[in-house]
């Protein structure tokens, strides 16, 4: 019998991912991609009686890939918090899934796991931008401060490192990142000791100093667009910058949309911290957007799509 972990590679992807192997560490096969790589199932050659693990990826979007393995006799468990659409009934499927805006893939494990790896739990919640929900959960943990600070910086470093248009574009492969996370137990160990996260803290700076200048394409009190140029930095920090605009200004939506190599945009859009609804329905709109109510994107508008896209947006968060 084979296993085979597929995974989304940003934070709560990895995070969820690190709790369920140091709870079983046998040998296992590991799928995954970009961030916004989400139809890895498709990827997965599984034989009847193979165990297939899914992490932090949309059901609806790799539904064709679920159905074809739960008909070869693969017994799934997933665990997910985007857009599922009709759950399918299986005796070979076991779904751990909640759409609920303050909840994230890593926090499900959590759950299923009782606690026992929590703060990569925390640090996940910090990645995926649920910010008050992490703290909260920190602060019952006991940790201090300066620890808190910690766990949100390694959260969002670890979802950094998944954007781009392509592995290229990355400083790591998510499954060579979480080979790097696996031999640390406790989150501190790997901020004290791995050079993967000084090196990951130094890239994350230099591209958001980079962020830091640009203008908003359209800016009004309930939300705001932002376009990025072309280049490996700006599509590293396209899902970061939209969670720090979001952050900064709580009352308004906003909308980052990056060139990409296919000549196309990438949009990551967040829908306002005040009232964290909308987002999922504005991107399924397009067709290659999905996502959860918080926090959405759309993987390739095309060039011409652009002022439809941010007259929708306008008024989507307007209403």
């Amino acid at each position: 019998m084979n296993h085979y972990y597929v995974f989304n590679g940003d934070a709560d992807g990895l995070c969820a991912l690190h709790q369920l192997r140091l709870t079983d560490p046998t040998t296992a096969s590991l799928i995954t991609g970009v961030k916004r790589d989400i139809k890895l199932l498709d990827r997965v050659e599984a034989s009847a009686g193979d165990r297939v693990t899914v992490l932090d990826i949309s059901l609806d979007s790799n539904r064709k890939g679920l159905m074809r393995l739960l008909e070869w006799g693969v017994i799934v468990e997933y665990f997910d918090h985007h857009h599922a659409g009709e759950i399918p009934h299986h005796h070979n499927l076991t779904p751990h899934i909640d759409l609920s805006a303050d909840v994230c893939t890593s926090l499900l494990v959590d759950h299923h796991l009782k606690g026992r790896f929590h703060l990569w739990a925390i640090t996940a919640a910090f990645g995926d931008n649920l910010i008050q929900k992490a703290q909260q959960l920190a602060a019952s943990a006991g940790l201090s401060k300066t620890e808190i600070e910690q766990l949100a910086h390694l959260g969002e470093y670890l979802n950094y490192n998944g954007y781009g248009d392509n592995l290229s574009d990355l400083h790591f492969h998510p499954a060579a990142l979480y080979e790097e996370i696996k031999p640390y137990n406790n989150p501190f160990n790997f901020i004290a000791q791995s050079a993967a996260f000084a090196k990951l803290a130094a890239g994350f700076k230099d591209d958001m100093s980079r962020a830091a200048s640009l203008e908003p394409l359209t800016s009004d009190d309930h939300g705001a667009a932002y376009l990025l140029p072309d280049a490996p930095w700006a599509r590293r920090v396209s899902g970061i910058f939209a969670n720090k605009l979001a952050n900064e200004n709580p009352g308004r939506a906003h909308a980052v949309i990056t060139r990409n190599q296919t000549g196309n945009y990438t949009v990551s859009v967040r829908a306002s911290l005040a009232n964290p609804q909308g987002a999922d329905v504005l991107c399924l709109q397009f067709e290659t957007g999905g996502g959860r109510k918080a926090a959405a994107g759309i993987n390739h508008l095309p060039i011409d799509s652009l002022d439809y896209f941010v007259t929708n947006f306008k008024q989507h968060f307007h209403n």
